[in-house]
């Protein structure tokens, strides 16, 4: 009865024909299980079922005067089933239907962002694969550190969006409950057995104890899930806008032919998809606040959530599936430059050798602290005066004291940084290979 979602437009889960489309079901699937407690006539419930329908104009037309959306959509569903309409919603309250149609919305819309970080997960592990090998100059603080690849970049992104991919899993069973146990949730006028057959016709959970509502910490939990995502997508943007700086450019964005960065100046290319990524983050942060707001209503509950979910329900999957869809294309098109990785590398006068140097020189017996301040004095050096620090390290005489010549020649290697990547890979792999859908 409902249609199953699978590639379509997320704004359509959330027009009125969808949401109206939900209701109908959920009061025929009702009536279908009342009519299996015979309480309503089995030659009503043929005809309800073939009759039902709704005229969203005419829906909005009885809401100017009734105030009541789901009273207006009862009063043009009747319209067309006629005296048969007084088996529908018996028992039931307002959000019966809205909180089940809700869930229903949700589910719809998880999987579509479920399907869009898949494709993100795929592409990064090509990603991750091409680039396993290409160096790069590892960052802290913004500071040249030690070296690392672009590859392990790209598989830390990929095991975040897979852990994101659970998350989403996880929020999705979490918010797909609904409820038919009535005015504040004690089953007084309609009977378990309605609640339990359409719920599971709409492939949803009772929730185990209502009250007029379903408890707003599940979506809470959703909402933020959300957020979560959006937050990671932000983290990779931040880095690609970071890579794209004119004093760094080991990747950008692809600046397609007939692009223009800036009304002003010509030779502008700026990241701003993924500055868009970074403003469009904030706003999930937002509705994930909000909805937790929404969680403490008065007594058995209120309507001030309300207003909340019909802005942040559409708004947030939406804003979700706008922002990963756009960085899948981000991704799919990003420039590297291992050249200019390379160059840059070279720029640190080898100063990121000087971890393994204080290493080496603890392992002569020197106290840590002293082989730290040794190695510091150098490095110090090499800075302010622009000096390679592997020449600096060769001519030192405290340094000659401990290491000959060919342990310090050996230490300036740059592939010794490396040598653990293949363990990352496969400590990941070995994972994939693990988890199960």
């Amino acid at each position: 009865m409902i249609e199953r979602y699978t590639r379509r437009e997320m704004a359509e889960i959330w027009e009125p024909e969808n949401r109206f489309r939900i209701w109908l079901a959920i009061e025929i699937y009702a009536a279908e299980a009342m009519s299996h407690l015979g309480l309503v006539p089995q030659d009503a419930l043929i005809r309800i079922k073939r009759r039902a329908n709704f005229d969203v104009q005419k829906i909005d037309e009885y809401e100017q005067v009734v105030k009541h959306d789901v009273i207006a959509f009862l009063t043009s569903v009747a319209d067309y089933i006629g005296e048969d309409s007084a088996y529908l919603h018996m028992g039931l309250t307002s959000s019966d239907i809205l909180d089940t149609a809700f869930a229903v919305q949700l589910k719809q819309a998880t999987d579509i962002l479920i399907e869009d970080v898949k494709e993100i997960i795929a592409v990064l592990q090509e990603k991750a694969e091409r680039y396993r090998d290409v160096p790069v100059m590892g960052r802290t603080h913004g500071v040249h550190a030690e070296p690392v690849t672009f590859g392990l970049k790209f598989l830390s992104w990929l095991e975040e969006m897979k852990r994101n991919l659970k998350r989403l899993r996880e929020a999705r069973r979490e918010v797909a409950v609904g409820k038919l146990s009535g005015a504040v949730g004690t089953f007084a006028n309609v009977d378990p057995y309605v609640e339990e057959y359409v719920m599971r016709k709409l492939g949803l959970k009772p929730e185990p104890v209502s009250t007029q509502i379903v408890p707003r910490d599940r979506h809470a939990r959703y909402f933020t899930t959300l957020a979560v995502i959006g937050s990671s997508i932000e983290r990779f943007a931040v880095e690609i806008r970071h890579l794209q700086r004119t004093e760094v450019r080991e990747a950008e964005e692809f600046f397609s032919k007939g692009q223009k960065g800036s009304s002003a100046m010509p030779h502008k290319r700026n990241p701003i998809l993924s500055e868009n990524l970074s403003g469009l983050a904030r706003l999930l942060r937002g509705y994930a606040l909000s909805s937790m707001e929404n969680v403490a209503l008065w007594h058995e509950r209120d309507i001030s959530h309300s207003s909340v979910e019909r802005v942040i329900g559409p708004d947030a999957t939406i804003v979700l599936d706008f922002m990963l869809r756009r960085f899948l294309g981000v991704l799919k098109n990003l420039v590297v430059y291992p050249e200019k990785a390379a160059e840059n590398i070279e720029k640190s006068y080898n100063l990121f050798f000087s971890q393994r140097l204080m290493l080496e020189l603890a392992k002569k017996g020197l106290p840590r602290n002293r082989a730290y301040e040794i190695v510091q004095e150098i490095a110090m050096r090499s800075w302010e005066k622009g000096r390679d620090f592997k020449k600096l390290v060769l001519s030192s005489r405290k340094v000659q004291k401990y290491l000959t010549r060919e342990e310090m020649e050996s230490i300036f290697d740059i592939r010794y940084y490396f040598r653990n990547v293949g363990y990352i890979y496969g400590r990941c792999l070995k994972e994939k290979r693990g988890e199960k859908e």
